[in-house]
């Protein structure tokens, strides 16, 4: 992820930047600025041939910016009530509404303790990042959208070829469905989701969405956080923490490289792929290029 973002003019963190559980405007934009499950297929099933053919209108390649965590462990268990989340961390308070906290749980009683702890740190760190620059936001929606943001990564949400984050956004829209959300602003987390690992995109929509884009990258990759003091950042790891974040999330990684290839097919995911699997079958960028049906 690009580190030009360009937040707002504030340097410090304001009480009021937060408009909690309030409904912004569809027409918002962020001035964060940077530059049904079925059978898997086996990667060892589709050739680079093949994988060629299947590649004609795939959407551009999006940037390796925020990418997600693991889900190798076995699922947390699920949590009741103010036993979930606590109050603030770090400064920062989570939303209290019942449709945050049900979220909460849902999350906690489906993922590895890896995969929640991943993205609560996403929310605090898009919030805090957010907040250093004085822009306003709706905290539960950027909550909700942090917190279901790698349902795509839980195998019971996985479909045998979508990508990750389509599965994710897929899954938490069903979820919120059940919960009554109006469809307005299921409709902001699904576009969160779904975008989350391109930031070039993401950072120039609405401050929820660009919020799970930067709060998962600064997780993932350590981008932005030169922004936050260190006292702060070990209370977010204290209160959340890593628990071998980096070998799970690879192990995550080339786990859907192997059961569906296609769906990293121009993902950044690919180049994990390539690196630890031999023969891997999915085609490069050049490749698709050059298999392109014109005579030149």
């Amino acid at each position: 992820m690009s580190d030009q973002n360009n937040f707002g003019t504030s340097n410090s963190r304001t009480s009021n930047a937060r408009t909690s559980n309030s409904r912004t405007s569809n027409s918002a934009t962020s001035t964060f600025r940077t530059g049904d499950s079925g059978r898997s297929d086996g990667g060892g099933s589709i050739t680079r041939r093949t994988a060629l053919g299947r590649g004609a209108g795939v959407a551009a390649i999006g940037v390796a910016s925020a990418f997600a965590t693991a889900v190798s462990g076995s699922p947390a268990a699920a949590a009741s009530g103010a036993d979930v989340l606590p109050r603030a961390v770090a400064g920062v308070r989570f939303p209290t509404s019942e449709l945050a906290r049900k979220t909460a749980q849902f999350v906690r009683s489906v993922s590895s303790g890896t995969l929640f702890n991943h993205v609560m740190r996403t929310y605090l760190f898009g919030s805090l990042l957010c907040d250093r620059r004085g822009v306003p936001y709706d905290s539960e929606l950027a909550f909700v959208a942090s917190a279901l943001h790698d349902l795509g990564l839980v195998e019971a949400y996985r479909t045998p070829a979508e990508r990750f984050e389509v599965d994710g956004a897929d899954a938490a829209q069903r979820f919120l469905r059940e919960q009554r959300m109006p469809a307005d602003r299921a409709a902001v987390v699904w576009d969160a989701i779904a975008l989350h690992t391109n930031a070039g995109i993401a950072t120039r929509k609405r401050p929820e969405i660009a919020m799970v884009s930067v709060g998962s990258g600064a997780d993932f990759s350590g981008n932005g956080l030169q922004r936050i003091p260190s006292d702060t950042l070990e209370e977010i790891l204290a209160a959340f923490p890593r628990e071998g974040f980096k070998q799970d999330a690879i192990a995550t990684i080339l786990s859907l490289c192997r059961t569906k290839p296609m769906s990293v097919l121009m993902h950044p995911f690919a180049e994990v792929g390539r690196r630890h699997i031999p023969e891997f079958p999915v085609p490069t960028v050049e490749d698709l290029l050059l298999a392109a049906p014109f005579e030149e």
